[in-house]
């Protein structure tokens, strides 16, 4: 028998080393073939102007005392809308800008996605329900705003709400991980503008201009050395 006739009967009796060899010919046939990378799922959007509204509607009107931990939750968490990063330095913008700083936050997030006409949708969202309701629960204020059970349920709400923008504040604070200040001079400006604000009662706009100014400035120099 010869060396072909053997080959042959070896493949037809091993037929796994058959078709290792099918493999292995293939492979060698095409070694430059690409290797397709695993798809990257889709950013989530808002789906339509309608969904913006009724989104920023439903934020707000969970918004007791405050929707800073209401809308991290939902656009960050839920949504996927933003990333906790974004949400940071877009809250951080709303915070020193004239105005409420969630419609800031609202304006910014529809515009981006729609123009003029997300941001319209957006703040709409934020302030028609809610007035209604506010415009309601005022009628019924006015009537029994005297009862000390009322005035005690007010005083608890604030503790709540201070709560959850502590609680809020916490979970935000692994963002400040990758910032280009680093983690400690982070801190000592965050406890800067505490102690300025809670504790010496240094008007809001100087420590913004003050504090918010420098931490600008140097982001601004760290990033500029960063570059190649």
């Amino acid at each position: 028998m010869d060396r072909d006739s053997r080959s042959e009967v070896g493949r037809v009796l091993t037929p796994a080393t058959g078709r290792r060899d099918a493999i292995i010919a293939g492979m060698m046939s095409s070694p430059e073939a690409p290797i397709a990378a695993p798809a990257t799922p889709a950013r989530s959007q808002p789906a339509s102007l309608s969904d913006l509204f009724f989104s920023f509607t439903f934020l707000a009107l969970q918004g007791f005392g405050g929707v800073l931990a209401v809308v991290q939750r939902e656009l960050v968490e839920k949504k996927h809308w933003m990333t906790r990063d974004e949400f940071v330095e877009d809250w951080a913008v709303a915070q020193i800008l004239p105005g409420p700083n969630v419609i800031n936050l609202a304006l910014m997030i529809g515009d981006r996605h729609f123009g003029l006409r997300g941001a319209v949708a957006a703040v709409a969202g934020m302030l028609t329900f809610p007035l209604v309701l506010v415009l309601c629960l005022a009628l019924v204020y006015t009537h029994y705003a005297a009862l000390p059970q009322v005035a005690g349920a007010l005083r608890g709400m604030g503790a709540v709400a201070a709560g959850l923008i502590t609680a809020t504040g916490l979970k935000l604070a692994s963002a400040l991980l990758k910032h280009p200040l680093g983690l400690p001079l982070c801190i000592a400006l965050g406890a800067a503008t505490f102690i300025s604000i809670a504790l010496l009662r240094w008007p809001l706009v100087w420590v913004l201009l003050v504090l918010g100014g420098l931490s600008c400035l140097l982001t601004y120099r760290k990033l500029g050395e960063a570059r190649p």
